[in-house]
């Protein structure tokens, strides 16, 4: 029996070391108009970061990395060069307002909040990749799931005992409620069901949120208290 599981062509994502700095070049020019000075230095120092990564020992040292700073009018494409990179290099991206950093009292933001917003975005990047992993899977069990609320399994036959012989049970019901969650299955999936209402169990998960008032200034936190202290908060259903 052959299992389909639908499913949507992506674009394919392009590894940094398979690019070359006219290759990075070429890719920001899909997106970028102009500015071929910026878009050639930027392609050089990400690749020598990349060629850097790849030493060990002494020899990483050899190789410098550069920072970036890219200074110009609103709308030159700053930003979009900066952000193709990331995307590029598939590392977290973070746009900040240095007048944020710069405002005294208790209005101004830690600049380490940078690095936490950072770390957070990359956090969310991983876990949406592990999700990409596992979607065709999950929407399998999704499906296997609804199909039993839709048409319950029934209970195995039990054998039928004569004299010293045992005879198993007529199998003509199991094939046919097999033939029936095909059928269901099928309709499913071209969306015949979607008007059918079902109900299901989930767990309801309640976090507290609380702010926490440093000396630079006020930031809101969500704090997950059940990973903390697990054994406080139970789990509920609904």
């Amino acid at each position: 029996m052959a299992i389909y599981l639908p499913g949507t062509v992506e674009e394919e994502q392009l590894a940094l070391d398979d690019l070359t700095p006219r290759e990075i070049v070429a890719e920001l020019d899909k997106h970028v108009v102009g500015q071929k000075d910026a878009k050639r230095a930027v392609a050089i120092a990400l690749r020598n970061r990349w060629r850097r990564l790849q030493l060990s020992g002494p020899m990483r040292d050899e190789v410098l990395p550069k920072n970036i700073l890219m200074i110009g009018p609103t709308g030159c494409g700053k930003t979009e060069i900066s952000r193709r990179l990331a995307k590029l290099a598939n590392a977290p991206f973070l746009k900040v307002e240095a007048s944020k950093f710069t405002e005294v009292g208790y209005v101004g933001r830690d600049v380490e909040s940078m690095i936490r917003d950072l770390v957070e975005i990359a956090i969310e990047m991983v876990r949406e990749e592990k999700l990409e992993d596992v979607a065709d899977k999950a929407e399998l069990n999704a499906e296997e799931r609804l199909l039993d609320i839709l048409l319950p399994p029934s209970p195995p036959a039990r054998p039928e005992s004569t004299g010293g012989l045992v005879l198993e049970g007529n199998t003509t019901g199991a094939e046919s409620q097999a033939r029936t969650r095909e059928k269901l299955r099928q309709q499913l999936r071209e969306g015949k069901l979607d008007d059918r209402t079902v109900e299901i169990e989930v767990r309801e998960r309640n976090f507290p949120s609380f702010e926490i008032i440093s000396n630079q200034g006020v930031e809101e936190m969500d704090v997950n208290l059940k990973d903390m202290l697990p054994n406080i908060f139970g789990q509920r259903t609904k």
